[in-house]
């Protein structure tokens, strides 16, 4: 997360204790949602009475806009690099799907509850989540406009049933039968052959 220097005590302090504050409310969204999370649960559980909490966060409409493009920033990294490795279209999209999986499915993800929590937000914050999710699905876009599918299918189509199918995951995936990665590797071969 961006590191931001504060008007009290030293810069390093200050962010460390931004950074405690914004993982505190990232689990906090994660578990209860955006309705069901109010500063003053997040004051509480940071330790951080009041009217300083707004001295660290503006809002809690920014501070959850701060949080979901966060989790997508770091997503999106980590997809880039894995598919960097590979040539064969396919093998791109297995490595982007498997690197997805991976990020939402471990146990402590917040990034599935962040970015499917868009009922919940005033209608401006929506607005705010939505371009970014869909910059963010521009690199998937750009993963399917070079696959070798035949003509008859919308890319379009293609591209949000596969999203869906890996946003998904997370209602029905139990550890223990197969890893994210052999999971992505049906999903890629479903859709490559189905």
């Amino acid at each position: 997360m961006k590191k931001q220097g504060l008007a009290s005590g030293s810069n390093d302090e200050g962010s460390g204790r931004r950074r405690q504050i914004l993982e505190i409310a990232a689990q906090l969204f994660a578990k209860k949602g955006y309705r069901g999370t109010s500063m003053r649960d997040i004051g509480e559980q940071a330790g951080v009475l009041g009217g300083s909490l707004y001295h660290h966060i503006k809002s809690k409409d920014a501070l959850f806009v701060e949080l979901h493009n966060a989790a997508l920033d770091a997503a999106e990294y980590r997809i880039a690099q894995d598919i960097g490795a590979q040539d064969d279209p396919w093998a791109r999209l297995t490595a982007a799907c498997t690197a997805l999986l991976d990020i939402q499915l471990a146990p402590d993800s917040i990034t599935t509850p962040m970015m499917n929590d868009f009922r919940e937000v005033p209608d401006a914050v929506r607005e705010q989540l939505i371009a970014r999710r869909d910059r963010f699905e521009d690199l998937f876009r750009s993963l399917v406009d070079v696959l070798p599918l035949p003509s008859l299918i919308d890319r379009s189509i293609y591209r949000n049933l596969l999203l869906s199918q890996l946003n998904s995951a997370s209602d029905w995936y139990r550890a223990g039968r197969l890893s994210p990665g052999e999971i992505a590797a049906q999903i890629v071969t479903i859709f490559r052959h189905g």
